[in-house]
């Protein structure tokens, strides 16, 4: 009954909204104030998922969302994720589930083969791989092995004198992190960035940042570099970036969150040139890379520094293998002891798809993001913000556009940044609110932009001219009664 409600529901699921339409608190209304008494049949249940659940859903399987990063699926992950959810192993030690590392351990190198990582990140060298949930809890576990490794050199009194640099591009997660491993915030270095390098992290900036903090007795720790950035999808120069880090000692992690599933392709491989002078590398399988949620894959040149950071070893988890010393446990490359079998549905993609049509996935985005692209250039009265990279688009109507609307109406007046600002942040809601399309924005340099990111399963090419159409029709409806 699940899988058949499953298969409808993707079968309808471009038929919704795409942005839910309820309001906050809208679920308590419908439900019972507490657990009943007495069993109730499966029926009861689904008809209420049917009724109160779905249309409380944003869904981020319909062809129809343009919106952040996709969360992509297939029928792959989803068998793979059934398997693993039935079996309902914990893995955190390989005698818990010999299987569930060994597999783990296998992907992540099929996978670092096809990124063409340097052998030194995979387990066939001397580095290796681990599953973890997200980029949060990635960045995390590299933070805190980074922390310790130079701690050990200069005292863990000198916590407070640590620094973590990333640009102004950077997700926040780095923040997060940070912050969670006791760096001080005062010491979290958000390096700003400009349209003149496309938003990327600039090496000089960096260097100038470093050399200030040095001067200041302060300590760099940790650079994170981004390949495909949230806001614009900007490419950080690694190559360089890890030569001015390696002169100070630093880690350096790159953080390629949403792109680094493009780089199987031959094409988009360059972008991750450097990556060899990094310390440790992710990419989150789950966004653009057929693997249901949760599913990010880190890779790390030395397994020790993490081991030496977040291994633990009661005496009720002792056994021979881990004594050997001949197995991974990887409940010591992560925050938490628990862990599921991720590696199954990872191994369910690889297999089902094959290189050639994984790559292809990812090239149907691309190509249909270029469609949206020059869609939006023949519109003389948008402008493209940014170069378009991998499939995101960023985008927004010109205060020349609006200008010619005020003159128009009998008035004078240039409009200002500002009010073109205000006045993309009112295109944007309009088209989300009505419910058949869902985008996100960005703000960059005081810039309001919209961002058109492909990367839905099931999205087509009608998809993507379709919400062109939408975008169109709200900007003239906007445009047409437009005053500052």
């Amino acid at each position: 009954m699940i899988i058949d409600f499953l298969a409808d529901y993707y079968r309808d699921v471009e038929k919704y909204p795409v942005l839910s339409q309820v309001k906050p608190g809208y679920l308590q209304k419908c439900l019972p104030e507490s657990t009943p008494h007495n069993p109730e049949p499966i029926e009861t249940i689904l008809e209420d998922v049917k009724k109160h659940i779905v249309p409380g859903l944003t869904h981020w399987q319909s062809p129809n969302f343009f919106a952040y990063f996709q969360c992509t699926s297939s029928i792959a992950g989803f068998l793979g994720e059934m398997l693993s959810t039935g079996f309902n192993v914990v893995g955190f030690s390989w005698i818990a589930s010999p299987a569930a590392t060994e597999l783990e351990t296998i992907v992540v190198d099929w996978l670092g083969e096809m990124l063409e990582l340097p052998k030194s990140f995979l387990f066939s060298g001397k580095g290796g791989g681990v599953l973890q949930g997200t980029t949060c809890e990635a960045v995390l576990c590299t933070i805190v092995a980074a922390r310790d490794q130079m701690l050990s050199q200069i005292g863990k009194e000198n916590l407070i004198k640590l620094v973590v640099y990333a640009s102004d591009q950077t997700h926040s997660a780095i923040q997060k992190a940070a912050k969670i491993a006791g760096i001080h915030p005062m010491n979290f270095r958000a390096i700003k960035t400009s349209k003149l390098t496309s938003y990327a992290l600039s090496p000089d900036s960096l260097r100038a940042q470093i050399r200030k903090d040095v001067e200041a007795g302060l300590v760099p720790l940790f650079l994170c570099a981004t390949v495909g950035t949230t806001p614009t999808a900007a490419i950080d120069p690694l190559d360089k970036l890890c030569a001015v880090a390696k002169e100070y000692g630093m880690w350096v992690h790159v953080d390629a969150a949403y792109a680094g599933s493009a780089c199987i392709c031959p094409e988009f491989r360059p972008f991750i040139h450097g990556v060899e002078g990094a310390n440790s590398f992710s990419l989150n399988a789950h966004k653009w890379f057929l693997t249901t949620l949760d599913c990010c894959c880190l890779w790390v040149k030395d397994p020790s520094a993490l081991i030496k950071s977040l291994s633990t070893n009661p005496e009720y988890l002792r056994n021979k293998a881990t004594d050997s010393k001949q197995v991974v446990d990887y409940k010591d490359w992560q925050i938490t002891l628990s862990r599921r079998f991720r590696s199954l549905k990872l191994w369910f993609v690889l297999r089902s798809y094959g290189v050639h049509n994984l790559r292809s996935f990812m090239r149907n985005h691309v190509k249909m993001a270029k469609l949206f692209e020059g869609l939006v250039a023949k519109d003389k009265r948008f402008e493209i913000v940014v170069p378009t990279n991998f499939a995101m688009v960023c985008f927004r109507i010109l205060p020349s556009a609006l200008s010619e609307t005020v003159y128009k109406n009998g008035k004078l007046g240039m409009v200002s940044e500002e009010d073109a600002n205000e006045a993309n942040r009112k295109l944007l809601e309009s088209i989300n609110m009505s419910g058949c399309v869902f985008m996100t924005h960005a703000v960059v340099e005081g810039v309001y932009v919209i961002r058109f990111a492909v990367g839905a399963t099931l999205v087509e090419e009608r998809h993507v001219i379709t919400a062109w159409k939408v975008v169109q029709e709200h900007a003239n409806a906007i445009l047409s009664t437009y005053e500052p």
